[in-house]
C-alpha cells in the first residue's frame, strides 16, 4: 500500500477538513436552539431512516460496523455537543477534537500493526506541537470539563477511524449511511434520561428566532459533515494507511478558528497563527513520503550491487 499520497487524494483530504472545519458553526448554531444529546440523536435518525429503507447493508464484519457507529457517531459527537454546551467555543473546539489524529495514529499502530516512519512521526509530533500552541493560546477563554469532555470526544473519532479503516468496504459511502443506524436508539434513550421529554418536546416545539439557523446547522452537518465529508475520508481511509490520512483532520482547526474569528468575532492571537503554520506544516510531513528520493537511493544501490559482490554484501550487513 502507498506511503505517499496522489495530489487528488490530497485535496479530497483537505476538502474534508474545510467541510469539518465549518461543521463546528454549523452545529453551534443548532445547540442555540436544541439540547445536544437530542441533537446528536435527531442528526443521525434523519440519515438512519432513509438508509434502513434504501440502503443495501455493506458486506463488511458487524462488529466493525458497530464500533465505527459507536466511536465515530456516539461517543465523538455526544462528548462534542457537550463540550460545546459547557462552554467550548466553537473554534478552540475543532482544535481540541484533532487530537483524533494522534489518537489515530497510535490505535492503528497498536491494533493494526501499520509502521511509523520517522518522517511520520515528525510530521505528527510538528503538528501536535502546533495544536499545543494554538491550545496554550486558547486555554484561558475555556474550563477544564469542557476540554475534557471534547478530549473523550476526540478518542471516540479515534476509534472510527480505525473500525473503518480495517472495514476496507468497497462502497465506504453505504458505511456511513449504515453508521448512522448505530447512534439514534442509545441517544434517543439519553436525551431522554438526561434532557428530559419536557426540553425535546418544547425544542421540536418553539419557533424562536434561533430555530432556522438551528435546522440550516443540523443540514448543514447532515449533507455537508457527514455524507460529503465523512464519505471522502472513509473512501481515503480504506485505501491508505490511518496514519497517512488522519494527519490531514489537523487542518480542521485552523478553518474552524479562522470561521470562528470571520462569523462569531473569536479572535486569533499571533500564538494561535504561528501554530496553525506549525499545523499545516506537520501534516505536509506527515502525509509526503520522499518516493522519488527512495527509488534513486535504491537504484543506486542495486546498480553497485551489481558492479561489486563487496559492496552487495556492506549493504545487506547495513540494513540489519
Amino acid at each position: 500500500m502507498p506511503l505517499s499520497l496522489p495530489m487528488s487524494h490530497r485535496l479530497l483530504a483537505t476538502l474534508v477538513a474545510a467541510l469539518w472545519g465549518l461543521n463546528f458553526l454549523a452545529i453551534a448554531a443548532t445547540l442555540e436552539h436544541f439540547p445536544p444529546l437530542f441533537a446528536v440523536a435527531l442528526r443521525f435518525v434523519v440519515l438512519a431512516v432513509p438508509t434502513l429503507l434504501w440502503i443495501p447493508r455493506p458486506q463488511v464484519p458487524l462488529r466493525l460496523l458497530i464500533g465505527y457507529g459507536v466511536g465515530f457517531g456516539v461517543v465523538q459527537f455526544a462528548f462534542l455537543y457537550l463540550g460545546m454546551t459547557t462552554g467550548m467555543p466553537a473554534g478552540l473546539a475543532s482544535l481540541v477534537l484533532q487530537a483524533s489524529a494522534p489518537f489515530t495514529v497510535l490505535l492503528a499502530a497498536a491494533f493494526l500493526r501499520q509502521g511509523l516512519s520517522r518522517r511520520r512521526v515528525a510530521g505528527v509530533v510538528l503538528a501536535s506541537g502546533g495544536l499545543a500552541v494554538v491550545g496554550f493560546q486558547r486555554a484561558e477563554s475555556a474550563a477544564l470539563l469542557p476540554f475534557v469532555l471534547v478530549l473523550v470526544g476526540a478518542l471516540g473519532w479515534a476509534v472510527g477511524n480505525v473500525c473503518s479503516a480495517q472495514a476496507r468496504a468497497p462502497k465506504p459511502l453505504h458505511v456511513v449511511l449504515w453508521m448512522s443506524v448505530v447512534p439514534p436508539v442509545p441517544m434517543l434513550a439519553l436525551a431522554w434520561v438526561v434532557e428530559g421529554p419536557d426540553r425535546i418536546t418544547t425544542s421540536l416545539t418553539s419557533a424562536g428566532p434561533t430555530l432556522v439557523p438551528a435546522l440550516v446547522g443540523m443540514a448543514y452537518t447532515i449533507v455537508l459533515g457527514t455524507l460529503v465529508g465523512s464519505g471522502i475520508w472513509t473512501w481515503l481511509m480504506a485505501r491508505h494507511p490511518s496514519g497517512v490520512i488522519a494527519p490531514f483532520s489537523m487542518l480542521v482547526p485552523v478553518v474552524g478558528m479562522s470561521a470562528a474569528w470571520l462569523v462569531r468575532g473569536e479572535t486569533v492571537t499571533v500564538g494561535e497563527l504561528i501554530g496553525a503554520v506549525l499545523v499545516v506544516t506537520g501534516v505536509l510531513i506527515a502525509s509526503i513520503a520522499p518516493r522519488a528520493s527512495r527509488e534513486a537511493r535504491r537504484s543506486r544501490q542495486r546498480l553497485s550491487g551489481a558492479r561489486s559482490p563487496r559492496t552487495r554484501d556492506r549493504t545487506v550487513l547495513g540494513s540489519r
